[in-house]
Parts: C-alpha cells; sequence; structure tokens
C-alpha cells in the first residue's frame, strides 16, 4: 500500500509538468527552486559567525517555517491530493493510513525544498560544535514535525473550510513567500548585528528555541555550546511536540476516513449566523447562541468592555503608590486573564427563562459548559495575545514572554473551569434581559453569595505555583522561564478540564433546581 501510493504522489507530481498550464508550472517551480536555492547559501554562510548570532537567525526562521507549514494550508485554501478521504473507498487499513500519506508528503515540492533547508541547518550547527549524530536526529524530528504541522493544517483546512478551493502550486508559491520572507529578514539584519544580537532579540530566541515552534534548532545550538540543562529542555519538548502532532494527526486520518459529513447547501447556510458556521451538534448549537447573546445582550457587552479596561487602569494606582513601572505594567495582564475566566461564573443566571431550552432539550453537560465558554474564549485570547507584547514592549523585558503567558494561561483556564462549577451550583440573581446592566436586581432568591469569590479566589490559590515561578523569573533570572510557562498551561488545562466535567455532571443532575431558580430569581 505504501509503495503504491507513493507511486501515485509521483505521478501526481510530475503531471503537473504537464498539460496546458506547463508553462506557468515551471515559472513557479524555478521560483521555489531559487528561493531554495538562496537560502541554503544564506544557511550555509552562518558557518563562520558567532553561535549567538547563527542560533538566532536559524531558531527565529525554523518557527516561522514551521509556523507557515502549519497554518498556510489553511490561509491559502489548498486541495489536499493526499485527502485521507480519497482513500477510504478502497478499504485501507486506517491505523496504517497516517505513516503511509506522511511518507509520500515527502515526495513534493515544499518537502523537498524543507528537507534541503534543514540538511543546511544540520551542517552548519555540526560545525558550530554539535556532534552530528544527534545534529542528524533532530534534524530528522525537526522535518518530521513540520510535515506532521503541515499535514494537521491540510486536515483541518479540509474538515473546517471544504468549500475554499485553489489549485496546489499556486497555494505552494505563496506558502513559499510566507515561510521565506521572515527568516530572510532576520538574516538580512543579522548582517548589521557585528557579531553582537540585540539583548531584545536574544531573549525571543531563548524563548522561541524552548517552544514546540523552535524546540529542535533551540537542541542543536544548547548542545553547541555545551548547554546542558537548555538541551534536555528543548530535546524534551522536541520529542513531546512531534509526539503530540502525530495522535492529532491519527485522530484526523481516522476522522476523515470514518465520517461522511452531510452536504450543506448555501440556502441552508443563509440567514443562520453563527448556527450556520459551527458544527451540528450540541456543543455547536450552545456555542452559537452563547455567541448571539454575548454580542446583542447589552449585559454581556458590557461585562466585555469593562475587563480591558480595568486592567489597564490597575497601573495607575500602583504608580501613584510608588511601585516601579516595569512591576507596575505586567498587572494588567494577569488581571484581565482572571477577569475574563471570573466573567461565565453565572451565566446560568444570565439566561433566565431561555434556561429550560437546554433542560427539555436534555442536553449533556459537557456540551454545555463547553459551549457557554466559546464566546468568552474567542475575546480573551486575542486580547491577551495583544496585550503580552504590548506590555513587554513597553518595559523592554522579552525574557518575560514565556512566563506572562503561563501566568495568563493559568488564570484564564483556572478560572474558566472553576466558573464552570460555579454557575450550576450557586447562581444570584442578575438584572433580567432587557434590563439595565447597571440595575440592581430586587429579588432575594440568590443562594449563591459565595460563588463570585469562589471562582475569583479559587483561580488566584491554583495559580500560586505558577506565580511564584513568575516572581522567581522576575527576581532569579530566566532559567524558570520554561518552568513557568509549562506549570501555567498544566495547571489551566488540569482545571478547565475538571472543572468542565465537574460542571457538566452537577448541571444534568441539578436540571429541576436551576429551573426553578431562573423562574424565581
Amino acid at each position: 500500500m505504501a509503495a503504491h501510493v507513493l507511486r501515485l504522489r509521483a505521478a501526481l507530481l510530475i503531471g503537473a509538468l504537464r498539460g496546458e498550464r506547463r508553462g506557468r508550472t515551471l515559472v513557479m517551480l524555478a521560483v521555489v527552486v531559487a528561493i531554495t536555492a538562496v537560502v541554503c547559501a544564506a544557511v550555509l554562510s552562518l558557518d563562520d559567525v558567532p553561535v549567538a548570532v547563527a542560533r538566532t537567525v536559524i531558531v527565529l526562521g525554523s518557527a516561522a517555517i514551521l509556523l507557515g507549514f502549519l497554518v498556510g494550508p489553511i490561509l491559502v485554501g489548498a486541495v489536499d491530493q493526499l485527502d485521507p478521504r480519497r482513500f477510504a473507498v478502497f478499504g485501507v487499513d486506517e491505523k496504517q493510513m497516517p505513516w503511509i500519506l506522511v511518507l509520500a508528503a515527502f515526495v513534493s515540492v515544499p518537502s523537498l525544498a524543507l528537507l534541503a533547508v534543514n540538511v543546511c541547518v544540520c551542517v552548519v550547527a555540526v560545525q558550530l560544535g554539535a556532534p552530528w549524530p544527534a545534529a542528524v536526529l533532530m534534524t530528522l524530528l525537526g522535518v518530521l514535525t513540520t510535515l506532521l504541522a503541515s499535514r494537521i493544517g491540510m486536515a483541518v483546512n479540509a474538515l473546517v473550510l471544504p468549500e475554499r478551493r485553489s489549485r496546489e502550486l499556486t497555494a505552494l508559491f505563496a506558502l513559499a513567500l510566507v515561510i521565506i520572507a521572515f527568516p530572510v529578514a532576520v538574516f538580512l539584519a543579522s548582517l548589521r548585528w557585528d557579531g553582537h544580537v540585540p539583548g531584545a532579540v536574544a531573549s525571543i530566541t531563548d524563548t522561541v528555541g524552548l517552544t514546540p515552534l523552535a524546540a529542535s534548532p533551540g537542541f542543536l545550538f544548547a548542545v553547541a555550546v555545551d548547554d546542558t540543562a537548555g538541551s534536555w529542555v528543548a530535546g524534551i519538548i522536541a520529542v513531546l511536540t512531534a509526539a503530540v502532532l502525530w495522535v492529532v494527526w491519527s485522530w484526523l486520518v481516522r476522522r476523515l476516513l470514518t465520517t461522511t459529513e452531510r452536504p450543506v447547501t448555501s440556502r441552508e447556510r443563509t440567514g443562520l449566523g453563527w448556527f450556520g458556521l459551527l458544527p451540528s451538534n450540541a456543543f455547536g448549537a450552545i456555542a452559537a447562541r452563547s455567541l448571539v447573546y454575548w454580542l446583542r445582550d447589552r449585559r454581556y457587552i458590557m461585562n466585555l468592555i469593562v475587563v480591558p479596561v480595568a486592567g489597564v487602569l490597575t497601573v495607575f494606582p500602583l504608580l501613584v503608590a510608588g511601585v516601579p513601572l516595569e512591576i507596575a505594567a505586567l498587572v494588567p495582564v494577569p488581571v484581565m486573564a482572571l477577569f475574563f475566566g471570573w466573567l461565565p461564573h453565572n451565566d446560568v443566571a444570565y439566561d433566565s427563562t431561555a434556561l429550560w431550552t437546554h433542560i427539555a432539550s436534555g442536553v449533556r453537560g459537557i456540551p454545555d459548559r463547553l459551549g457557554r465558554l466559546v464566546p468568552v474564549v474567542l475575546v480573551a485570547v486575542p486580547v491577551l495575545a495583544i496585550a503580552v507584547p504590548l506590555t513587554l514592549l513597553w518595559i523592554s523585558d522579552w525574557r518575560l514572554l514565556l512566563p506572562l503567558t503561563g501566568l495568563a494561561a493559568s488564570l484564564l483556564f483556572s478560572a474558566l473551569g472553576i466558573s464552570s462549577i460555579v454557575s450550576v451550583v450557586a447562581p444570584y440573581a442578575v438584572s433580567r434581559p432587557g434590563d439595565s446592566p447597571f440595575q440592581q436586581p430586587q429579588r432575594p432568591t440568590s443562594r449563591g453569595a459565595f460563588g463570585p469569590a469562589a471562582a475569583f479566589l479559587g483561580a488566584i490559590i491554583l495559580s500560586i505555583p505558577t506565580i511564584w515561578l513568575f516572581v522567581l523569573t522576575i527576581v532569579e533570572g530566566s532559567e524558570f522561564a520554561p518552568a513557568t510557562l509549562w506549570a501555567g498551561i498544566a495547571t489551566g488545562a488540569g482545571a478547565l478540564v475538571i472543572g468542565v466535567a465537574v460542571g457538566g455532571r452537577v448541571f444534568e443532575r441539578g436540571g429541576e433546581r436551576l429551573m426553578e431558580f431562573v423562574e424565581t430569581a
């Protein structure tokens, strides 16, 4: 089966050079080959520069390439010639198809260009001091990780954006521009560094080299400079990244091979808004309804507006009290993350009598809990993604990128998890739909006076280890930065999973109690 798929892939690649569009195809192919040659020459020229400069160029360039391979297919909407659904009619073994399709993915123009660039990176790393066995193994792992990211991007494009289609070689040309422009810009900037990497750029490189985007080249240069701790951390992250991507890719292949999506006509989509964009299941329906409420009901809108404003305003009292700007500027991001996660702690009360639709339809608890979190996540993540780099740009301390991200993740997702429990355990009365968001409800039936405090303080308590590591990073140095990031992500993810599971269970068992509350509150 593997040999047959490889022959088909080679035939498709050669067939692209024939037909009426052969001239345009050859031009695009020549452009990709020329760009690849220029990039390889630029990488090989780094063999006689200081290790710090070579590390900066290669680590940031590798991160851009992996990101481009992941999001490029989604942005461009390329047709996947290795779409697993094309093989479903042949009765293939779904357990073997993931590795067969990854192997066939090597037979393509972008994959060969990627392999050529990574071979040059391996050569440079060996010349700068990395042991060649480790360099070869980590280079192969990096290539595999990038190809897995590309396959996942193609699969997501096929699942989420089935209507968007363009010719593959056009997509390859656009993708080449995306993944080459940033690395070339970094390389040209390095020519003016005179062997000394700027502090801000070095901090960004340290951070990116310990993330899934560039853990493989980060390992190579950590080994080259005998950084034992850094090499171990980067190596573990690289291996875990490849393993996680493989699991995701295998699941996507199984999903594409065993699931047939019902064709949806444009007429069915017309006028449905969020309901037409989200999945046709309980989670999608609740998420769509929540998005409609959050974007139209002024009670929700006021909450979303107040959180960023309140976060920014916390800086001024601290400055008046004499807190240094470098410390005060770090407060808004955690505050916004905490309040964003705290917002849905009483969403059942905001539903008012509309909650009966959830109870009467027999919706399971987990889809209900997850669907209600979608609007908050869609607003919180972009806001925090903008706030974090702006904060670091303001204080000129990019070594805090990982710690601040980890702290924000811990507070946000821990608060979301606890809010998923509190909203069904201890709801309290709020202004009714259509009333002013500032109107105080005159209904003494609230049973959840402790709910807001529990959601707020609970997230802070769960995030204490991350906060402690964040303080250590500020005081001691950036060696605690990776630990802060992963501690924050682990804490937030764990709290979110447990909170959604427990809240869902309580929702299923307490439907009558919740209906009684919304009818009387």
